[in-house]
């Protein structure tokens, strides 16, 4: 019980800020604006977070809450490559949706940077979780290839949205990331399919 009441206190936090973020930018936004919106405590934000910069980080975290979310609606009709399709337009059209494209310029710039925890690089997260099941499950009904290995195919889809999140970011959202993705993921994917 404890745990969960853990990652629902850290959740609100984490939500709080990324919507303050969004609304009124992250320069302009206080940690006490975050306290007060996700009606905590300052000693809660400071247990999981020792600054506003810390929440850089903590993207990844509301990503994996959303493929959380969406792990619950997948449709067992689809192939593992539709829904690895269907993963990354959902995510992206949240995305454009609630997520300022400084604050995910910012995230990235502060993971090439860091001598410390790299959050998109770190493999215990739900979405690397997902993907393997999902990956895993795709080879075992023959739909995907055996010539990569799941945790092969698994870093290349990353790199793929992590490549297609950047540029996005280098346009300054210049065009739509969900339909961009739409358009170029199942050329960049092919190579997963298995050939007949």
């Amino acid at each position: 019980m404890a745990k969960k009441t853990t990652k629902k206190t850290k959740s609100k936090i984490v939500s709080a800020a990324w919507k303050l973020f969004y609304d009124q930018g992250y320069e302009d936004t206080t940690i006490e604006e975050i306290i007060e919106e996700s009606g905590t405590s300052k000693g809660s934000f400071y247990h999981y977070f020792e600054g506003k910069d810390a929440l850089l980080g903590s993207l990844s975290y509301m990503f994996d809450e959303k493929y959380e979310e969406l792990e619950e609606t997948l449709d067992g009709s689809m192939t593992s490559y539709e829904l690895l399709l269907y993963l990354n337009k959902e995510l992206f059209v949240m995305i454009e949706k609630s997520v300022d494209i400084e604050l995910l310029g910012r995230l990235f710039s502060t993971q090439l940077i860091t001598k410390g925890q790299k959050y998109l690089m770190d493999y215990s997260r739900e979405y690397y979780k997902l993907l393997r099941r999902i990956i895993t499950e795709g080879k075992e009904k023959g739909e995907l290839t055996d010539a990569f290995s799941t945790s092969e195919m698994v870093r290349y889809y990353a790199l793929c949205e992590r490549g297609i999140m950047y540029d996005w970011c280098l346009a300054s959202g210049e065009y739509s990331l969900s339909e961009y993705s739409a358009r170029m993921l199942p050329l960049m994917l092919d190579g997963f399919l298995k050939k007949s």
